[in-house]
């Protein structure tokens, strides 16, 4: 099954991110059930606000399990999230993102 798994960040962790950002990193390249991960931003040249990932598992509760292991969110980072199923329109077509 394939999920959206958004977060949000708390206020006032800009000045964090650049300390985490590698174990971060390195997480998720131990992860590659995260098809898709991403920060978020409102523009551009702006701190993310939160994060959205493509990440295919079996069930919500997977999805959960692993992501609470990041080290944004063991370091308390993240303020939230929401995780969603989601269907491709076309599941046969695939695109470089």
């Amino acid at each position: 099954m394939l999920f959206i798994l958004r977060f949000t960040n708390k206020a006032g962790i800009a000045d964090r991110l650049p300390e985490l950002y590698p174990a971060h990193v390195r997480w998720l390249s131990e992860h590659p059930q995260v098809l898709v991960p991403g920060a978020i931003r409102t523009d551009p040249e702006t701190a993310p606000i939160g994060g959205l990932w493509i990440v295919e598992a079996e069930s919500k509760a997977e999805v959960e399990s692993m992501f609470q292991t990041d080290p944004f969110w063991v370091n308390g980072l993240r303020q939230g999230y929401e995780i969603l199923y989601w269907s491709k329109a076309f599941p046969d077509k695939k695109v470089p993102v």
